[in-house]
C-alpha cells in the first residue's frame, strides 16, 4: 500500500469514517485499478469502498478534498504582490521570485553555486519546492500533530529539514557588501522567497492539523467529558455527551450482545455423548460438547428525576435504552414522590423527546423514596423474579421522611440483585437527610455514578456478571 493512501486512510479515520482492515485492502486494490491521475474517478471509487452512511460520505468528501488539494504551491504570493518595480524593471506575478539577471541563471554567489533550496527559489521551481516540503513533512512526522500550538514548531522543523539554515547563511553572505547591487538584489529575492516558503509550510502544518488531529482532539475531549460530573455539564456539551453515551452503549452491546451460547470446546459431555451413540453400541461417532446458555439480564430501573439528580437520570435512561441489543427487557419507573412506570413512553417515542415528556410529567419535584417504594410494592413487586436486576438511581435523600427500608429488603430477597447508583460522592452519604447507610445493606452493588465513565463501568460489570 502506498504511503499517500496510508496517510489518507488515517486522515479519513480521524474525520470519523470507520475503515476496517479489509476495507483498507479494498481501497489499495481500488487505487491499483483507477490510479491517481483522474481525481474525480479516484474519489468516487474510494467513496464506494469506504463510506457506508450518509454522514460518512459527507465526512469522506470533505477529507478527500482537503487531503488531495496539496498539488503544489498556490499563486497567492505573486498574485497578492502584483507587479513590483525592482531596479526599474517590472516584476510579473508568474513566478515565486524575480528571474535572475540575464546570463546569471539560478546561480551566481560570487562565482559559487547556491544551495538546492536557494536554487529552487531563484528559479521559481514550484514543483521542486512542493516535493521537498512534502518530503520534509514526512521526515519530521508532521502527521503526528495534535495541537494547534504545535503548528509553528513543526513548521520550523520542516524549514530546517529543507535547508533554511544554509539559505539564511547565503542571504547574510550576499548582504555583506552593500555596494554590490547584484548580490543585494539576489539577497532580496531570496528573502522574499524564504518568507513565501515559510507561509506555505505553515499552511501545510495547519492542513495536517485539520486532517489528522480532528479525531485525536475529539478523543481527548470525549475523555474529559466522560469524567465530568453530569450535573456540571455545560449546555453546549450536552449533544456531544449524548453521542458519547450512544457510542459507549454500542460498544457494550457489541461486546456482550453476541454469542448467546458459549461453546466450551474441550469439555466433552460424556453422558450425553454415550446416550446419542447407543445405536452404534456406544461408539462415539457423534460427540456432544457442554454448552452454557447466556441469558440477557432483565432490568427494572427506578430513576429519581427530582431536581437534584434529573440530568444523571436522563443519561442513565439514554444509556440503558441504547443497550437494547444486549438487554432483552427493560421496565423503567420514574419518581419524585409518586412512582410511575414510563416504559411505554420510552418505547413509543424517540429517546430525547420521551425523556423530556417524562421530566414534564413527574420530574423536578422533591424526592420521597418511602412513597416511591410503597408504590412499587403495591403495583410491581410481583414482577420481580430471580432473573430480575433492579437498578435504583438516586441520591437517597428522603427529605427526612420514612425511607421504608423494609420494602427494599423484600425487593432484594426476590430479585437477582439490587444495584444502587448514587450521583453523590461517598463522603456525603449519611450526611443530612441521606439514608444511604440504611439502604446499602440490601444492595449487591452500591457505587457513586456521577460521570458517564462510571456509568459505563457499572453497566459493563452488570453484563459481565451474566456471562460467568
Amino acid at each position: 500500500m502506498s504511503e499517500p493512501l496510508l496517510r489518507f486512510l488515517r486522515a479519513a479515520r480521524s474525520a470519523g469514517v470507520r475503515i476496517s482492515p479489509a476495507e483498507s485492502i479494498d481501497a489499495a486494490r481500488t487505487v491499483e485499478i483507477v490510479g491517481y491521475a483522474d481525481r474525480g474517478t479516484l474519489k468516487d471509487s474510494l467513496a464506494l469502498v469506504l463510506a457506508k452512511t450518509e454522514e460518512e460520505k459527507r465526512r469522506f468528501e470533505e477529507c478527500f478534498d482537503l487531503y488531495f488539494s496539496r498539488d503544489g504551491f498556490r499563486d497567492d504570493y505573486d498574485a497578492g504582490a502584483g507587479t513590483q518595480e525592482v531596479h526599474g524593471t517590472p516584476r510579473q506575478p508568474d513566478a515565486i521570485a524575480v528571474p535572475p539577471p540575464p546570463g546569471e541563471g539560478g546561480a551566481g554567489f560570487g562565482g559559487g553555486t547556491p544551495s538546492p533550496l536557494a536554487g529552487m527559489l531563484l528559479e521559481g521551481d514550484r514543483a521542486g519546492l512542493a516535493a521537498a516540503m512534502e518530503e520534509a513533512a514526512g521526515a519530521v512526522g508532521l502527521a503526528n500533530i495534535v495541537l494547534f500550538t504545535q503548528v509553528n514548531l513543526y513548521a520550523r522543523r520542516i524549514m530546517d529539514r529543507m535547508g533554511v539554515q544554509a539559505l539564511e547563511d547565503e542571504i547574510a553572505a550576499l548582504r555583506r557588501d552593500p555596494s554590490d547591487d547584484a548580490s543585494a538584489e539576489r539577497a532580496r529575492r531570496l528573502q522574499r522567497g524564504k518568507e513565501y516558503l515559510a507561509d506555505q509550510v505553515r499552511d501545510l502544518a495547519q492542513q495536517y492539523l485539520l486532517l489528522f488531529a480532528q479525531g485525536e482532539s475529539e478523543r481527548r475531549r470525549d475523555e474529559v467529558l466522560a469524567q465530568v460530573r453530569l450535573s456540571n455539564l455545560d449546555r453546549r456539551d450536552l449533544e456531544r455527551m449524548r453521542v458519547l453515551v450512544r457510542a459507549m452503549a454500542r460498544r457494550l452491546a457489541t461486546r456482550y450482545g453476541r454469542n448467546r451460547r458459549r461453546r466450551r470446546r474441550g469439555q466433552l459431555d460424556a453422558r450425553r455423548t454415550l446416550r446419542r451413540n447407543m445405536g452404534w453400541g456406544g461408539v462415539p461417532f457423534l460427540t456432544v460438547w457442554k454448552q452454557r446458555k447466556i441469558e440477557k439480564p432483565l432490568i427494572m430501573a427506578l430513576c429519581d428525576v427530582s431536581g437534584s439528580v434529573a440530568r444523571t437520570a436522563e443519561f442513565l435512561l439514554l444509556f440503558l435504552y441504547s443497550l437494547n441489543e444486549a438487554i432483552s427487557d427493560i421496565r423503567t419507573f420514574a419518581f419524585s414522590a409518586e412512582l410511575v412506570e414510563v416504559s411505554d413512553v420510552l418505547e413509543a417515542q424517540a429517546i430525547e423527546p420521551a425523556i423530556r415528556d417524562i421530566m414534564g410529567r413527574v420530574g423536578l419535584g422533591s424526592s420521597n423514596y418511602g412513597r416511591a417504594l410503597e408504590d412499587f410494592d403495591k403495583g410491581f413487586m410481583s414482577a420481580v423474579t430471580n432473573r430480575t436486576t433492579v437498578i435504583i438511581l438516586g441520591d437517597g435523600r428522603t427529605n427526612y421522611l420514612d425511607p421504608r427500608t423494609d420494602i427494599l429488603r423484600r425487593i432484594a430477597e426476590r430479585a437477582r440483585r439490587v444495584i444502587w447508583l448514587n450521583p453523590e460522592s461517598r463522603y456525603s452519604w449519611g450526611i443530612g437527610d441521606s439514608e444511604m447507610p440504611r439502604y446499602a445493606p440490601y444492595c449487591r452493588i452500591v457505587r457513586p455514578c456521577s460521570t458517564v465513565e462510571q456509568l459505563e463501568r457499572v453497566v459493563s460489570d452488570l453484563l459481565a456478571m451474566d456471562r460467568r
